[in-house]
């Protein structure tokens, strides 16, 4: 169910512009800095960047254009003078609380990582965002060559006002929180140097080949999305082009926008990572800083006839044609339940689906499942759907199942179909594809691929508020293989991170994105398959910007609840994973009654205690939180003052008989609708 967008390139390709790298390597000793610290100047404005702290939140710094100033410190772990500074620094913060100044720490000392980084700050009595400059490239255009520099920058214009230790640095803040015009000062910062190896070979930019560093570069990672035919809204397929929006390359690279794989790199291991490497990285931004020039040598892009393949998988073994729909300029469209007659003679395990959209604008996603009947032309409940057979959703188009790995697809039966469409201020149909890949017949694979979704319907987001914290968690009854991770919530999706805790305790992190783009909703398949033990819980936890700083916030000044429109929001975090013990010969469906037992739990037990109390229950008017408070002491039959988890299941079984079926017919629209079960397959149905 992965995505790759990789080219298939030469690896000799790849080796050339490794060497050309390589040439500029340098040692990352403090003699290094010696030789470079004379001859750095500082620029006076700085350009946008993003950068993930100690917490992993991404910091952009021009989506804090609203302060009056923003100050700058430079970080290096163990530093004395930093820790010298550290009592002056946080007076400094909080002398200027409530006044819209931000004040962030940036760690660009090569080998500096999260967990010594922070527990250093906290021995230093330090506590303010440290953003991690990993490849460099913020310390080297800010003109960093010490630790504890204090850089005052002034958000009108993005200049400098100040840089030196941090007694000087009030004045300058003090101006521009009163408005007025600051001149740069600037004085010699007194903290450890810090190695820039690069900045030895700056005069060497100018040299960096075109056609044997950057091409290759812009073809394995660029150009299977630009180029005709493809998502990318321009195409990069020549020098001219690569040169044309070489400003907008380097600003989108330096704040981890493009490519759009949005996990932090500190974080897991992945397949089909499409990430530049850093030394791609600080390979295009540093040729783009020398002005991009074409050096010698033939445009190898130029030889390459670019066009987006119509279907990227290859031809499917059957393609459905979803109904298609028109929508309007403007309004809310409700959720479409269409259901397309598969009309096939006999089951077969599915391996891959891809999805072909006519408007990207207008697809907020497709959901897709097995029906075992032809219900064609009728609208139809997820909560009948059998097995996932995935889905669509900006950025994405294909699912690929992990090897020996599928899902059962019968005969004669149909796929659901869960569409959201969003109008975008233009009149249009949309006219979906979707392409189905079959394993051949005697390859079938041994496993069953399930996926469950982690969600919170209780999520409570205020008005104004810029990182705002959820969480919810599975346990797994069974030990389970996880397989991949898929994050989703809607414009106003901060950052997400999960997380395994172990039944022994231990939290390992699994994935972080510290920069959540609704735009780009990846499948992040591990590069090894996880164990999950049973008694095990998987943790998301997801932050929200509800504030004016996010670009994409329909209304800052609401509070915001979970709902299906993009203009509400969501949490949900989707899970790829088979049971160890399960083959396709050897079913168990119970395990998966058992996980769908344990979402509730889960849901509401914001302190991860094994109980629910009366203050963890909120939520806006879809929650089912409402409801159990409003029968919080009927289903508290120990009268402890909680629920626990057999109390919680009472509750539950009596809620369902009391809605006498409603929600299978779509009927509820107060509560999500439930996971999907899997389908019959061969063993299920009498070993066909």
């Amino acid at each position: 169910m992965g995505i790759s967008r990789k080219a298939i390139i030469g690896l000799g390709a790849l080796a050339t512009a490794a060497s050309a790298l390589a040439l500029m390597a340098s040692p990352h000793g403090v003699s290094s800095a010696k030789a470079e610290a004379s001859k750095v100047t500082g620029p006076a404005r700085v350009d946008d960047f993003m950068l993930a702290d100690q917490d992993l939140l991404g910091r952009q710094l021009y989506r804090m254009g609203d302060d009056r100033a923003v100050v700058l410190v430079t970080y290096a772990s163990g530093d004395k003078q930093l820790h010298a500074d550290a009592q002056a620094l946080m007076a400094l913060k909080a002398a200027y609380a409530g006044q819209k100044v931000d004040m962030l720490a940036v760690d660009s000392r090569i080998g500096d990582r999260r967990d010594p980084v922070i527990a250093d700050a906290k021995a230093a009595g330090l506590e303010m965002p440290i953003l991690f400059d990993y490849e460099q490239l913020v310390g080297e255009e800010l003109g960093v060559t010490r630790a504890a520099e204090v850089i005052v920058i002034d958000p009108r214009s993005w200049s400098i006002a100040y840089r030196g230790p941090v007694d000087g640095a009030k004045a300058a803040i003090d101006a521009l929180v009163a408005g007025q015009k600051v001149a740069l000062t600037s004085r010699e910062a007194k903290g450890e140097l810090i190695a820039f190896p690069e900045r030895a070979h700056a005069g060497a930019y100018a040299r960096i080949s075109y056609a044997q560093a950057i091409a290759p570069i812009i073809q394995a990672k660029c150009a299977t999305c630009h180029q005709p035919g493809g998502i990318g809204p321009m195409p990069l397929n020549n020098y001219e082009q690569v040169k044309g929006f070489s400003p907008m390359i380097r600003e989108v690279i330096r704040t981890h926008r493009m490519p759009p794989y949005l996990a932090d790199e500190t974080v897991g291991a992945f397949q089909d990572d499409d990430r530049l490497t850093p030394q791609q990285m600080k390979t295009l931004v540093h040729w783009i800083d020398a002005g991009a020039p074409r050096g010698a040598g033939e445009d190898p892009l130029k030889k390459i006839a670019f066009h987006a393949p119509e279907w990227p998988l290859g031809k499917p073994d059957v393609v459905l044609n979803v109904p298609a729909v028109k929508i309007a300029a403007t309004g809310v469209m409700d959720y479409q339940h269409p259901v397309v007659a598969n009309a096939m003679t006999e089951g077969r395990w599915m391996k891959a689906t891809t999805f072909r959209v006519s408007d990207r604008q207008v697809v907020h996603h497709i959901l897709t499942g097995v029906v075992a009947s032809d219900h064609a032309g009728n609208t139809f409940s997820e909560t009948q759907w059998g097995a996932s057979l995935g889905g669509y959703g900006p950025g994405r188009g294909s699912n690929i199942q992990p090897v020996d790995t599928g899902v059962w697809v019968p005969a004669s039966g149909g796929v659901g179909f869960q569409n959201h469409y969003t109008p975008y201020g233009r009149e249009t149909t949309e006219q979906t594809q979707m392409g189905i890949y079959f394993y051949p017949k005697g390859q079938e694979p041994k496993y069953i691929l399930r996926t469950f979704g982690i969600f919170n319907f209780n999520i409570e987001i205020p008005a104004g508020e810029e990182w705002h914290k959820e969480s919810s968690y599975i346990e797994f009854p069974k030990e389970a293989l996880l397989y991949g991770i898929t994050p989703h919530a809607h414009v106003r999706g901060g950052s997400t991170q999960v997380s395994i805790i172990y039944p022994n305790g231990k939290e390992e992190k699994l994935l972080a994105l510290p920069r959540y783009n609704f735009n780009w909703q990846y499948e992040y398949f591990l590069k090894t398959p996880l164990k999950v033990p049973a008694g095990s819980k998987v943790l998301t936890t997801w932050t929200y910007d509800n504030s004016t700083r996010n670009p994409g916030n329909p209304d800052p000044k609401k509070t915001v609840y979970w709902g299906e429109q993009t203009s509400e929001e969501m949490m949900a975090t989707y899970l790829h994973y088979r049971w160890t013990d399960e083959t396709v010969t050897h079913q168990t469906p119970e395990y998966e009654k058992m996980l769908q037992a344990n979402l509730m739990m889960g849901v509401l037990d914001t302190n991860m205690d094994g109980k629910i109390e009366k203050a963890e229950l909120r939520g806006g008017p879809k929650s089912p939180a409402r409801t159990l408070l409003q029968y919080f002491d009927l289903i508290d039959s120990d009268h402890d003052g909680s629920i626990d988890a057999k109390e919680l299941a009472a509750a539950q079984k009596f809620m369902a008989r009391g809605r006498g079926g409603q929600a299978a017919q779509g009927g509820d629209k107060a509560a999500p609708a439930a996971q999907p079960m899997p389908a019959a397959t061969p063993a299920a149905a009498g070993g066909r």
